[in-house]
């Protein structure tokens, strides 16, 4: 629940509008052919509110995982008119779900939750306390990352791994040697140290760029995939090459994953890769599952590579058949409608 970057290529005011007026006339499916005489504005509202739809009834799903899912999606995207009923949320029963919640309160600074969110200071579960420690932190009130700090040496171990997330997005520099500390330790285990080591990441330490190419290498394409998310979070010129070679790497989620990292770079290079998930150019996946994860992936690097010949494959995946393909694609037709007003 993983954005600042050097933009490397920005797109033209003119590539923005045919951005735009693809992603909202193309069809479903795989044709590629603009359908004309419709208002863009009228259609632009139209998907909108499809993606809308889709994440709201993710915020109310009976799947806890989908709801926390839906609050990423609010808070990565700033949908803030969403924000209320994620307020709800931070009363949920699910530890997870109350955690992202508390976490999307302070990456929006959603000042009307904040009574709401120092309640969970006294919530029972630490996990959900020091997510709420940060919103507090973001909203302004004093000490809140004290909590995070301690909280990088618990014992509880998934305790440690939230707190190395919420010290990485926490923008403070000096956690960087609390990070290393907990990356390097032999109590830690996997999931610390590589939240650890994208945390370093974020906050902008470029030693930590031997440890990133070392999950890059490994054998296992977990890890690969988190390193590639670690080396879009370094956002330098060294990380962006070492992404651009991820794009040739056997297993398709990873190409996907760094084509995502090279769109938020402004790079493009991965449009190829995510084609070839809907032209019938991708082989080595069979099952169904396989399938939905490739299709959320490759909705995720649409978001940000945001060409006109992939925004044309979004109608279709808001209507997959799995949710989290459509929670995917709604985040990505936020993002290329958030482009259009922001520019790249």
């Amino acid at each position: 629940m993983k954005t600042e970057h050097v933009w490397f290529r920005k797109v033209s005011g003119l590539s923005l509008y045919l951005l735009v007026l693809g992603l909202l006339v193309f069809g479903c499916g795989e044709s590629g052919r603009l359908s004309h005489g419709v208002s863009t504005g009228l259609l632009a509202e139209s998907l909108r509110a499809e993606a809308t739809q889709i994440v709201r009834e993710g915020l109310a799903d009976d799947d806890p995982r989908v709801r926390a899912n839906a609050i990423e999606v609010v808070a990565s995207t700033r949908q803030a008119e969403l924000m209320g009923e994620v307020r709800l949320l931070l009363r949920d029963e699910y530890v997870p779900v109350r955690f992202s919640a508390a976490l999307a309160v302070g990456d929006t600074r959603y000042s009307l939750a904040r009574s709401d969110v120092a309640q969970l200071l006294k919530d029972e579960n630490e996990n959900v306390r020091i997510a709420a420690a940060y919103a507090m932190d973001k909203l302004g009130a004093g000490g809140g990352m004290d909590l995070v700090r301690k909280a990088i040496e618990s014992r509880d171990l998934s305790v440690r791994a939230n707190a190395a997330l919420l010290l990485g997005k926490s923008a403070d520099r000096s956690a960087v040697k609390l990070l290393y500390w907990a990356m390097r330790d032999d109590n830690s285990d996997d999931k610390v140290r590589l939240n650890a080591a994208e945390a370093i990441a974020r906050l902008g330490d470029e030693e930590i760029f031997r440890k990133l190419w070392a999950m890059l290498i490994s054998a296992y394409a977990d890890d690969r995939v988190m390193g590639v998310a670690a080396m879009g979070a370094l956002g330098t010129v060294q990380a962006r090459d070492v992404l651009l070679t991820m794009l040739d790497d056997d297993v398709v989620e990873v190409r996907l994953a760094a084509a995502e990292q090279l769109g938020k770079f402004g790079d493009i290079s991965g449009e190829e890769k995510v084609l070839e998930v809907f032209t019938g150019g991708l082989t080595e996946v069979q099952d169904s599952e396989g399938l939905e994860r490739v299709n959320r992936w490759a909705a995720l690097a649409i978001g940000e590579i945001g060409t006109e010949r992939l925004a044309g494959y979004l109608p279709g995946l808001l209507k997959n058949e799995s949710k989290f393909v459509r929670m995917a694609a709604a985040k990505a037709v936020f993002r290329c409608l958030l482009r259009k007003h922001i520019g790249r």
